[in-house]
């Protein structure tokens, strides 16, 4: 066979060379995470390092807004951090957003992100996403339900009566926590208790000893100076029923928790944005909703109540 000659085997190479380079590169895939509180609030940091983990090793580029809506919750705080949100969307140009809790599915996703070109991927949204107007074309998600009618049968078998308190942080998401309790569940709240300090937290759980039989403990993450260690001083000392609540850090001021996971949250919305980067529609995604719980059973409050027996399977609170 003839030899190509030298110099057309340069030209070959350099053609070669050219067409290898100019080959089209994959960009980075971005996803942006509005989360509705602030760094620090222990429930939405554990969705965050869920969903950093379900997304490590991708070659995919995460980054997370605050909209910090507890500590800001004035209209016109909220307004400016869902500009600033929006201008990191336009600034950042992401694949995807997720978004966690009801602030962000009200002030960003339903004014500004419905029928958006960019797909959404929610969690955390309190027993029906619907009065957001979701699921939209471009969203899915996985809303967030509490095991209360669990956690109400187990405070009944220690209880002096049927009277039932509920208290918490005083927060939009708090009261629709409670209207679907009493509308899903017939659940009648004979005394609620919505707090703004740790002080009047402290007050309110003293009078709940003498003004109902049970106490649901919910959220406390938007009162600024709450003082667990004080505050689990107090129930240690001073509980005279039982009280329940479904996160983990308030089972140390509870008699008993049937607590959520936050991580379930996180790497569900971890794997419903690889497959929307994969090609999959949201809207071919069918929302969901949590499924993982575990006891929780206080044996320092249970003493203060003369109670002995611990649930079985339930897990000692440290």
């Amino acid at each position: 066979m003839p030899r190509i000659p030298y110099i057309l085997y340069l030209i070959l190479l350099g053609i070669a060379a050219l067409l290898i380079h100019s080959q089209p590169v994959q960009a980075q895939r971005k996803v942006l995470h509005v989360d509705s509180y602030h760094a620090g609030n222990e429930w939405n940091d554990r969705i965050v390092a869920a969903l950093r983990d379900g997304l490590k090793d991708r070659d995919i580029e995460l980054r997370v807004f605050h909209l910090d809506t507890k500590r800001r919750p004035a209209d016109e705080e909220i307004s400016a951090s869902v500009h600033n949100a929006r201008q990191v969307i336009e600034e950042f140009k992401p694949d995807v957003i997720t978004v966690s809790d009801d602030p962000a599915a009200q002030h960003l996703v339903q004014p500004y992100l419905r029928n958006f070109s960019v797909p959404v991927v929610f969690c955390g949204l309190n027993w029906d996403a619907s009065i957001y107007g979701l699921p939209y074309r471009n969203t899915t998600g996985m809303v967030e339900v509490s095991p209360i009618p669990q956690i109400l049968r187990l405070m009944s078998q220690n209880a002096r009566g049927p009277r039932l308190g509920f208290l918490s942080e005083d927060t939009d998401v708090k009261r629709k926590e409670l209207a679907y309790h009493e509308r899903l569940f017939g659940i009648r709240y004979e005394k609620t208790y919505f707090v703004n300090s740790y002080a009047e937290w402290k007050a309110a759980f003293l009078r709940a000893q003498q003004e109902v039989d049970m106490l649901m403990i919910l959220g406390v993450g938007a009162i600024a100076d709450w003082d667990p260690a004080d505050a689990r001083r107090l129930a240690e000392e001073h509980s005279e029923i039982p009280s329940g609540t479904d996160f983990e850090w308030l089972t140390e001021v509870s008699l008993l928790g049937v607590v959520k996971s936050p991580e379930e949250q996180g790497r569900w919305v971890a794997q419903a944005s690889l497959h929307i980067l994969e090609g999959t529609k949201p809207s071919d995604i069918p929302l969901s909703y949590n499924r993982e719980g575990e006891l929780f059973f206080n044996a320092r409050i249970a003493k203060q109540l003369g109670i002995k027996a611990s649930p079985p399977l339930a897990r000692a609170v440290p």
